[in-house]
């Protein structure tokens, strides 16, 4: 999936040597989490909303250089790795810098996770079904020839849990067949976790991420 087209200008970047009016103004006047900073046009920093009660109108950013968090991606860097960088970084906005280190746009938190939401995924009529098996035990190949193998169609699947040597991988199903599928992954040792209509398991994934949950209300 490209996500190159959602990259977006609307957002300032500011210059290490300006003062912190303006940013000050920006986090005021936006829901935005961060807003980069560059020094003499390459990027430094981030200067997050978190600190916004220690800015003084004044004082210039270069005061702030050693607090500014230093995270980005790059117009290669896979969706999945993105929305990874979102989330590590509880962030809601991210710079997306060329091979030179200046900054092309920004990456907005609710513009990706809606092109993910379009994805087949989410999109396609069909059931969800949550297995779990040892870390060392699961092969997606495997996973795919056991839903196949049933006459199914494998829409999509993720890792969506690994804790004490034990993965969770979460599958959409787009055909009927679930229960069929569900008892052949009992015979290949896997454990059937659940399996939910879609709207089941939206509910269940807003309940589970706690940090998205206000971007997959859907």
């Amino acid at each position: 999936m490209q996500i190159l087209s959602q990259i977006i200008n609307t957002v300032p970047v500011f210059e290490v040597s300006e003062t912190l009016k303006e940013v000050i103004r920006f986090f005021e006047e936006t829901t935005f989490s961060h807003v980069a900073v560059t020094e003499n046009g390459v990027y430094l920093g981030l200067l997050s909303e978190n600190d916004l009660a220690c800015f003084e109108p004044e004082k210039r950013i270069d005061d702030f250089r050693f607090e500014m968090e230093s995270f980005f991606v790059t117009k290669e860097t896979s969706w999945l790795d993105v929305l990874e960088m979102f989330s590590r970084n509880e962030a809601n906005i991210l710079p997306v810098l060329d091979e030179n280190q200046t900054i092309i746009g920004y990456y907005d938190l609710e513009d990706v996770v809606s092109l993910f939401i379009d994805t087949p995924f989410f999109s396609e009529p069909g059931a969800i079904l949550v297995v779990a098996t040892g870390i060392k035990d699961y092969s997606f190949s495997e996973i795919a020839q056991i839903v196949e193998s049933n006459n199914a169609r494998l829409l999509g699947a993720f890792i969506t849990d690994s804790q004490n040597d034990v993965v969770q991988i979460t599958l959409k199903i787009g055909a009927q067949g679930l229960n069929e599928v569900a008892q052949t992954f009992r015979r290949y040792n896997y454990t059937i976790v659940f399996g939910n209509s879609d709207d089941q398991f939206m509910e269940d994934l807003k309940q589970r991420s706690d940090y998205l949950e206000k971007y997959l209300n859907v």
